[in-house]
Formats: structure tokens, sequence, C-alpha cells
């Protein structure tokens, strides 16, 4: 009975959600008859021509609107309708394609996520940012991928840089920064159900309603819950079923014609499993945020931008726990000379107190309550030459951190635009990765060793941990060769230095303890390409190649000694070569067909083979409220490897063969 009711509780929820949203929507209509509806097409980067593709206006890199070909740093956008098509039901699996990017789910709900060779568990040199708000933890440096979700339908576009791109950002964007951009609320007005069912997903269910108060005011809210399997284990422990339910809303306000202020929250909750050795545990995961965001534009374009969140995470489990709140403001103020001059300036305080929960004598975080914190400001200078074909920019970042001091982390860029729709850019930047609360706090008691006396291995964190230091070079070119063939080349080497390891074994009182230590550096050199072809009306193609070659040393003697933080996984743990195809048939107005294809070469230190996906989508809209989707996913193999577990031991997790049927109805207003 204990198992029926874990399965049909996340239902249970989800029918609570959807029972109050259609009051929500029978409460307000009448209300709100006077609004005119949407177009059909009330997403501004769906179904864009090639042309319009470069002129996307892009925000990630400067937080200043600018087209795709303006952009001095690698930046590729997933648009709505790229992952509407994509089939992908999470938001690391849609960041497969974007080239680059380096996805492998390691279970059911946990991937390494990684940019230009730096796939890990962690995450910890990527910044990962929804709507402007980080989603980094300081425990690890990393990302809680199991817990960052939206409907996929109410993401605008995610804007992925490739490197050290983004100056005015947060910390921790060394090897580059993930942007989620939702819909404005004006844009997902009316009535929204969907609920999709699999071998693997086997209940996703959504609702959502969107409504106004007048022309300046739009709102909407929304309720999520998914239930999903596990994957394929060899030794039949199907520990990572799990599930999750959230809800939140969205407001938007435009004050005057030069004012706007946007209000945001969302609130989770559900499990968390995972395996440590032999054995596996459930976490119990909650949590939710508030965001709010003013913007005022003045006369002469310069405008005035100030962001504040509060974010609360909890995730408690039989091993360890931790609850965190964090609080973040943001302030940019972009100021315009001129016709040749554009000038920001801004800064950011983050402050996160923290409890670690020790729940074993075993593992611990010291000192067990804590706060992190973060101070930032950041300058930038970009100045227009030749009329325009030429850009300089300028530009630092400084940041002190409760872990390793200040830092500084300039950058150097110059754009050439030999007419609109061919560019080239070259860029220099200096970032770093800052420590984490594992590396300077972490008490692993690994047992005891069989001498006598009797000694105990002790693994500990490192007070004098230093931050990971990387210089980038990079330049790409973008041109629109035909109305029908778009190009987009980058290139880049980045030299490492102060990289996480483990130092030498050393005998402190009665524990041979092994410190954590920066002693690993190197390079990673390699290029991207990114061609989009439109061979007829109906056939749209987008792809990539993506190459790194990985290059470290260790300076230390003791830094291989371990599976992890060693020079062997640091370059066994990318793919060095991938490839990403996305085809899209509009076989008729009612009738779609998808192909998704991926390659990733093989991973030595996570004993990962080379392997091959394929997902198929056929869509059918047989009105324009309705939609019918049938989706295949991996349909290769039964099963396969994308990523180990983090321990030799461990037998890897295999990907199953996936299928699912999805129906939505929408009612737009």
């Amino acid at each position: 009975m204990k198992n029926l009711w874990r399965w049909l509780y996340p239902i249970f929820q989800l029918f609570v959600v959807a029972v109050v949203l259609f009051a929500a929507c029978a409460a307000t209509a009448s209300a709100d008859q006077s609004q005119s509806s949407l177009q059909t097409n009330n997403n501004p980067v769906r179904d864009l021509t090639l042309e319009q593709l470069g002129d996307v206006q892009v925000t990630t890199v400067t937080k200043e609107p600018e087209e795709v070909w303006d952009t001095s740093a690698a930046i590729y956008v997933i648009t709505q309708e790229d992952i509407r098509r994509s089939g992908a039901t999470d938001i690391a699996d849609v960041l497969r394609l974007a080239p680059g990017v380096e996805v492998g789910r390691i279970d059911s709900n946990t991937w390494a996520v990684g940019i230009r060779g730096s796939e890990s568990n962690f995450s910890k040199a990527v910044l990962v940012l929804i709507d402007g708000r980080s989603v980094y933890t300081p425990l690890f440096a990393g990302v809680y991928w199991d817990v960052q979700d939206v409907l996929l339908e109410n993401i605008d576009r995610i804007e992925v840089i490739r490197g050290p791109g983004a100056t005015v950002w947060g910390p921790n964007a060394a090897d580059g920064v993930i942007n989620i951009i939702t819909k404005k609320a004006s844009e997902t007005q009316g009535v929204m159900v969907s609920v999709l069912g699999g071998n693997v997903d086997h209940t996703v269910a959504e609702a959502q309603y969107g409504g106004s108060r007048g022309q300046n005011f739009n709102y909407r809210v929304y309720g999520k819950g998914f239930l999903r399997g596990p994957e394929f284990h060899t030794d039949n422990n199907n520990f990572d079923n799990w599930n999750q339910a959230r809800g939140g809303f969205r407001t938007d306000w435009n004050i005057d014609s030069r004012t706007d202020f946007t209000l945001e929250g969302n609130m989770y909750s559900g499990d968390a499993p995972h395996e440590t050795g032999p054995s596996a545990f459930v976490d119990s995961v909650s949590g939710g945020d508030m965001l709010g965001r003013w913007t005022r534009t003045m006369e002469n374009g310069s405008n005035l931008y100030l962001q504040a969140y509060f974010d609360r995470t909890i995730r408690i489990g039989p091993l360890s726990g931790e609850t965190r709140n964090t609080i973040d403001i943001d302030f940019l103020h972009h100021l315009k000379f001129g016709d040749r001059q554009d000038v920001s300036y801004g800064g950011g305080l983050r402050w996160s107190p923290n409890r670690y929960i020790p729940a074993t004598p075993l593992l611990n975080v010291l000192p067990e309550t804590n706060t992190d914190h973060i101070y930032s400001a950041f300058f930038q200078d970009e100045i227009h030459f030749a009329d325009d074909r030429f850009t300089l920019t300028l530009g630092a970042k400084l940041q002190h951190n409760n872990f390793s001091g200040f830092d500084v982390q300039p950058t150097a860029r110059g754009l050439w635009k030999f007419n609109q729709h061919q560019s080239f850019w070259a860029a220099v930047t200096r970032a770093v990765t800052t420590p984490s609360r594992i590396e300077e706090g972490i008490q692993i008691n690994a047992g005891e060793i069989s001498v006598a006396p009797p000694i105990f291995l002790l693994v500990s964190g490192n007070p004098q941990f230093q931050s990971e230091k990387s210089v980038g070079y990079e330049g790409g070119y973008r041109q629109l060769l035909t109305s029908k063939l778009y190009v987009d080349l980058d290139v880049f080497h980045n030299n490492y230095d102060n990289l996480q390891s483990f130092g030498t074994p050393t005998l402190v009182g009665d524990d041979l303890t092994i410190f954590y230590e920066n002693a690993i550096a190197g390079t990673t050199t390699g290029f991207e390409i990114a061609p989009n072809w439109n061979p007829r009306p109906w056939w749209k193609l987008s792809g990539s190649y993506s190459y790194v070659g990985i290059d470290m040393h260790a300076n230390a003697p003791g830094s291989d000694i371990s599976s992890t933080g060693s020079v062997p996984t640091y370059e066994g743990s990318s793919p060095a070569h991938q490839v990403k195809i996305q085809s899209r048939f509009d076989i008729s107005k009612r009738f779609e067909f998808d192909q998704t294809y991926g390659y990733e070469s093989a991973l030595p230190a996570q004993k990962v083979r080379a392997y091959q996906t394929m997902d198929l989508r056929l869509g059918w809209n047989p009105t324009k409220e309705w939609n019918l989707s049938l989706v295949g996913q991996n349909l290769f193999q039964p099963y396969h490897f994308e990523w180990g577990t983090g321990d030799p031991s461990e037998l890897p997790i295999g990907i199953r063969r996936a299928a699912y049927v999805k129906l939505s109805w929408r009612a737009e207003r």
C-alpha cells in the first residue's frame, strides 16, 4: 500500500493543482473578455528564417539586447521551436542541442554537464541562470540539476555562451554561461494543459493559466508534477525512480512607456535518490525562490537595471543534509556617449547563510553553520570605430568571496562586422572558479588501516584552497552564405592553473590525511562549427561538430592518487568529438516529423565507450488548440552508458530506450 501511495501521491498533487488553476480560469475569464486574442505565433524566436536567426537579440553577454551578428562571444541560441521539436523533457537534455556543451546522464535524476572539456557531475565552472537567477550552490560549487525545472513550453530561448564570455555576470562563469530565459506573461495568455505518459517518463502533467488586468499588467500561474522510472541497472538495483511537484507564477507590469517591473516565484518538493557505494538512499528536496526585476530606459538610450531574489533550498537525507538561504542583489547602469561609446558598470552582492546537517560520523563539512558571501563589481566600455564596423570592448570584473578573497577578471574583445550578415570576433579573458564548502571543509573518515598501532585514513578539505584560474583565447566567424545556409565557426585555447586535486597522504596525529590541493594545470584546445541549412521551405537542418583536446599535468607528486581530481580524470571525462544534428520536416500544416541525432566519443576515465543516439518525434495538430506528440528516444539500442558513477568500483548505469505520448490543449485569449 505504501508503494502504491508513492506512485499515486504526485498524481493526486497534480489533480489538486489542475482544479485550482481551472477554478482561477472560471473566476477571471468574464473579467478579461476585453483582452484581444494573441496571434498563433506569439514567440519571437519561432520559425525563424536563417537571416532572422542572426538578427535575434541576445542579452547574456552584456545584459543589453544585441544581435548575434554584433556579439563578440561564442553564443548559441536554443529557441522554443528547437526545444519543442526535440522531444526533450528536461532542461539538461535540451542543452545537448548546443555545440560544445557536454551532457552525460548518470542515472535517472543526475547529470554531468560541462562546456569545452569541463564535463563533470558538479558543473562547477559553468554559470547557470534562470531569468537571471543563479542556480549555483557553494556547497560543491555546482548545480543541482534535478531541481532545475520549468515548464519547457514557457522557455523563450536558452542563450549558451561557450568560454568566459560574460564579464557582467556573477562568479563561476570560467567555462561558459547557460541563461534560460522564460517568456513574458503577455505571451502565455489563456489556458494550457498537457499530459505525458511513457515507459521511463511515467507521468508528466502540467496546467497553466495566464491573464491580465488592463493593458499594462499580465500574469500567469502554473503547476507541474512528474513521476519518472529508473534507468537500466545491471545489478537490478533500481533505486533511481523519483517524483517531483512544483508550482509558481510570473507577473509583468509596464509601469509606463520606459519602466517595467517583473515579479516571479516558484516552489517545489520531491525526492532525489542516489547511490553511495553498495547502498542506495533517497534525499528529500524542497525549496522556493522569489525574484523581482526593475528596468528603466532613459531618453538617450541609457538604462538602469536592478534585480533582487531570494532562494531557499533544503536537501535532507540519511547521510547528510543542507539548508541554505540565498539573497542576491544585482545592479547595472548602461550609459551611451554619442554614437561611439557604450559604458556599463554595476555590481552585485550575494549573501548565503547555510547549515550542513551531518547524519553519520563518517562524513561532515566544517564549520557546520556558515555564511557564504560574494561581492562583485564590473566595468565595461564598448567603443565603436569605422562607421560601427569595428567594436572594441574592454572590461573587468572585480570579485571578493569568503573562500579565496579578492580576484580580478579582465577581458578584451574585438568584433569586425564586414557587412550586415558577416562578422569576425576575437577575445582574451581571465576567469576564476571560486572554491566550495567541500573543498575547504569536508571531512571524510575513510576507515582504519590494518597496521599496529591502528591509523585512520581521513580525506580533508583545505582552508587554504585557492581559486581555480583560466585564461581563455577565442575567436569566431559568422556568415549567412546564402539565404538557405548559415555557418558559425569558433576556435579556442584555454590555459588552466590551480585545478582541484589531492595531496600526498600526510600523517597528522593518528590520522593519515589526504588534503584537497590545487596541483593540476594544463590546456584545452578545440573548435566548433555549427551550420544551419534550409534545403526546402518545409525542411530545416541544424547541427554542429565540436572537438576538444585536453592536455593536463600534475604539479605535485600525489596528484593522481584519486579517481577524481587526477590528470586521467580531467583528460578522459569529456568527449573529444561531438556531432549533433536536428532535422525538422513540416509534412503539412497539421503534421510534423522531427529527428535528433547525437554522437559522443569515448570517455576513458568514466569507462564509457563512444555511442550514438537517435530521437524521433511525430507531431499532429488536428486543431489550433490540440497537439498530439509521439516521441521515441535513444532508439539505436536498448540502453547505453553516458557517464560513470564517480566510483570505479561501481557499475555505470545504462540510459534506457524510451517512448512517450504527449497530449496538449491550449486555449489562447
